[in-house]
């Protein structure tokens, strides 16, 4: 039977809709020789005639070449039903076959007409079903790279074969491996019918990946400004291999090496080469299976600024806008400079032209650099500045603020309606709401301007995190079981702690924070709470903190496993605090003052006191101390990782000087026998209201070398004093140097101080120091910063010490260290972390033994704080 309709002897592709709509709209017009309207083929029995364009009832369909599908299905798919009208040609009959392609089950689709009766006409389907895969075979790779390629491929059992479908699995499959530096790849994709099944076929693929092809030589040609080095080191994916190369492999990877050569010709651009190109690159083979990159350039001349003139500012001399672009007739010219100094370069520390006319409220303006004159090789430069009018923000909004209450987050922003439009102000309200705490680090400004009225709207988007945290854990130590029980609310609403709808489960929103922590084993117990209201009256941002806490420690017998509650340690303390955040210098210090009261009952259980080293073991003790800290925080956005500013830090904390107005005489009476009860009569009067002062000072900086990558420089110094000599140094109120820097459970007002790669105090002599130092570089790569957890790793180097006085203080005599660590931030569970560090140094003791060691490797967990 001759077709009347063309056929479409085509496999499925993506041209096949277009060809299916062009061939079918085509119909052979054969009457005694000549055309006329009259169009008739021929068939098994003869001709069949039909009027071409002529609307007729369709009176049937049938199929042929069917294997699995029913004719019922295929004529499903073609969407055509008995009694419908069609043209022959027409839009129908191209619409049916178009669908048949598009239900991916056929490889091929002809049409006839089978039979004319009338008006009525009988179509026939001729198809080629697409064969099922029923099996794939991989071989050449491991097992656990076929399971990559069977995922990454997506090929599963079922799905129809086609020759496209062949070729991107074998094309997939090479680029997988040849990105990974293994040039020869051969892979192979065969098909073969599965006589167990109707139309099926199995699937067999083989890889021969051969051997991983290295970078032998990165050779150039042409360059005379631009040393080899240079170029090479310009060319970050794309590397040589050398012996000793570890930390960046040397395989060829198309796409990197395409890169690597824009970044040379970035770099001769930012020299001034301006015309640099590259005439060709080629790779070359050697006979070691090696490969070499042949790269010629033409570098033209440099090029250096002639004169860099300003049009269009009103607001600011040509002098003041030549102080942020720091550009000067004579330089090299670079591009990639001039563009950062006048648009800004993406950070939020932006020192650029753009950026200052935004912050003084010209959201409309526009600056552009146009190079006017290119005379020899100095290039003449126009700053064309448009700065229109000042814009005004219209309305300010938060969005994403579930559970915090708006109020919270408006008291922190630092635009408001009515002000003028400023870029600064905006990149510092981000900053601030991420100090809350309460939000995933990533909050979004959406700036809406209207040049009409000259002003703007500022929508901030927030992502709500959990702002509480719940401690629940048992452990062993010491001899005994520890349980530790922690609640720690920090959006807590206390005016709704009497509206039960409030409790879900507890009032939270207004920012307040709300601390309890139970901690009991047979030795010790320790029970503390503590509460921060920081807008003290909801107007002003003056911080109010209250915290209470009460401590029994037992004496432990490690040879007898006994506690002994004969001999204990009572500690019971109070503390309120007011914080003021100051305007000047600027509004990122804050003012800090408190006054706390320890009450310290010793029962048998004491203190190294007095250059004899004579304990004091029975009385009580009173620590009534004011504190005032100077504070300087502008590190952000977020509190887990910071990516720039800083954060410094001046405390003092005093008790009053007793001795020195009460007419005491502290002297020691010669008669007195150590250990008697007229020594601790003596003692427990001397240190009956303790008396000190502490000076300190810390400052950590945030420098964010690439993106995610922050480089953190710390330092910090402690000196812990006393008014009167003859009274001598508090037993109480020390530091205590070394380890993971996390407190131990005591509540005597002792700092301890972590450095990494040794145990933890061991620093320090056994009674604490007096003076310590500490310097730190560590180098941050954030990994993840999603609400659900953030992680980052890091890198670092320490050195620090403790001295028990004055005439012991070296600052250059250290204890030295470096490793390792990763931090993860879970808002269920705080801050947790691990560090493996190396301590360079012996122990305090140990400096002149005969063969001293090293501290060595040392493990640190890490849980609630960073450092």
């Amino acid at each position: 039977m001759e077709k009347q309709v063309n056929r479409l002897k085509r496999p499925m592709n993506r041209y096949s809709f277009f060809i299916a709509v062009v061939l079918t709209a085509f119909f052979t017009v054969t009457v005694q020789g000549q055309e006329t309207a009259q169009d008739s083929t021929k068939t098994a029995s003869g001709k069949i005639s039909y009027e071409k364009g002529k609307q007729y009832t369709l009176g049937g369909i049938t199929v042929t070449g069917l294997q699995k599908f029913s004719e019922q299905t295929v004529r499903v798919y073609t969407g055509l039903a008995k009694g419908q009208p069609i043209k022959l040609p027409g839009d129908k009959l191209t619409s049916a076959i178009k669908k048949l392609y598009e239900s991916k089950q056929f490889s091929e689709v002809d049409v006839y007409l089978a039979k004319r009766d009338g008006n009525t006409v009988y179509l026939q389907f001729d198809v080629t079903e697409l064969p099922q895969l029923s099996d794939i075979t991989i071989t050449g790779v491991s097992k656990s790279k076929r399971k990559d390629i069977r995922k990454e491929t997506e090929l599963k059992k079922g799905m129809m074969v086609t020759d496209n479908l062949i070729v991107t699995t074998r094309n997939y499959i090479k680029k997988k491996f040849t990105d990974k530096g293994y040039l020869k790849t051969k892979v192979s994709v065969d098909t073969q019918k599965d006589t167990a099944d109707i139309n099926t076929v199995s699937m067999r693929i083989f890889i021969d990946r051969g051997n991983r092809i290295k970078i032998k030589q990165i050779n150039f040609e042409g360059n005379e400004a631009m040393s080899d080095g240079k170029l090479r080191g310009a060319m970050k994916n794309t590397k040589r291999k050398f012996f000793g190369r570890f930390w960046k492999s040397s395989k060829y990877i198309i796409d990197d090496y395409k890169e690597d050569l824009e970044s040379i010709l970035e770099m001769y651009s930012e020299k001034g080469y301006r015309d640099a190109r590259i005439l060709s690159d080629k790779v070359t083979w050697n006979d070691d299976n090696t490969i070499n990159l042949e790269i010629k350039l033409e570098e033209g001349r440099q090029y250096r600024f002639a004169d860099i003139l300003f049009v269009g500012n009103k607001s600011y001399t040509d002098e003041q806008l030549r102080a942020i672009l720091r550009i000067d007739k004579g330089d090299v010219y670079n591009g990639k400079v001039l563009k950062e100094r006048i648009s800004g370069d993406g950070t939020p520390s932006s020192q650029d032209i753009q950026t200052l006319y935004h912050n003084s409220g010209y959201l409309f303006s526009q600056v552009n650099a146009v190079e006017t004159k290119v005379k020899n090789d100095s290039i003449t430069v126009e700053v064309r500045i448009r700065e229109d009018e000042q814009a005004t923000i219209k309305k300010v909004s938060v969005v994403g603020n579930l559970k915090t209450n708006d109020h919270v987050i408006y008291r922190e922003l630092r635009v408001k309606p009515g002000d003028l439009f400023s870029r600064a102000n905006i990149i510092r309200s981000i900053r601030e709401i991420g100090q809350l705490g309460f939000f995933d680090a990533n909050v979004t400004p959406d700036v809406k301007p209207n040049y009409q009225d000259k002003t703007a709207d500022i929508e901030f988007s927030v992502v709500e995190k959990g702002g509480s945290q719940i401690e629940l854990q048992g452990g062993y130590g010491g001899g005994s079981f520890i349980g530790t029980l922690g609640l720690s609310f920090n959006n807590f609403s206390f005016r709704n702690i009497f509206n039960k709808d409030a409790y879900k489960p507890l009032p939270m929103g207004d920012g307040q924070s709300l601390s309890l922590r139970l901690q009991a084993s047979r030795t010790f117990n320790t029970y503390s709470f503590s509460f921060t209201e920081p807008w003290l009256g909801g107007k002003t941002p003056q911080s109010l903190s209250f915290s209470v806490y009460f401590s029994n420690q037992y004496r432990f017998d490690f040879r007898t496993n006994n506690v002994n509650k004969n001999e204990s340690l009572s500690i019971i303390g109070a503390q309120v605090g007011l914080g003021k955040r100051l305007s000047w210098p600027d509004d990122y210090f804050q003012l800090s003052q408190s006054i706390s009261y320890q009450r310290i009952e010793l029962q048998n259980y004491g203190y190294r006191v007095g250059s004899s080293n004579a304990i004091l073991s029975q009385g009580d003790l009173n620590n009534l101390a004011y504190s005032v800290a100077l504070t300087r925080n502008s590190a952000g956005p977020s509190l887990i990782f910071p990516t720039y500013g800083s954060e410094f830090t001046l405390r003092a904390k005093a008790t009053f000087p007793y001795s020195l107005v009460n007419g005491k005489d502290y002297t020691r009476p010669a008669d007195l026998l150590q250990g008697s009860p007229e020594e601790q009569a003596y003692f427990a009067d001397k240190y009956k209201w303790l008396e000190y002062y502490k000076i300190s000072a810390k400052g950590k900086w945030y420098t964010e070398l690439a993106k995610k990558l922050v480089l953190m420089s710390n330092f910090e110094i402690g000196y812990l004093g006393t008014y009167n000599n003859e009274l001598g140094l508090t037993p109480v109120e020390r530091y205590f140097v070394g380890g993971d820097g996390i407190a131990q459970g005591q509540l005597d007002g002792r700092e301890t101080i972590g450095l990494r790669g040794y145990e933890n105090n061991r620093i320090s002599s056994i009674d604490g120091g007096s003076i310590y130092n500490k310097f730190q570089l560590e180098l941050r790569y954030s990994i993840t910063d999603k609400p659900s957890a953030s992680i980052y790793t890091l890198g670092f180097l320490e050195a620090g010490n403790s001295y028990d006085n004055f005439s012991d203080f070296n600052p250059f005599r250290l204890k030295r260290s470096a490793g390792l660590g990763i931090r993860i931030f879970m808002p269920a569970f705080g801050l947790l972390g691990i560090d493996f560090a190396h301590g360079f140094d012996p122990l305090p003791g140990l400096e002149n033994a005969v063969n001293p060691q090293k501290s060595g490797w040392q493990t640190h967990f890490i849980i609630g704080r960073q450092f």
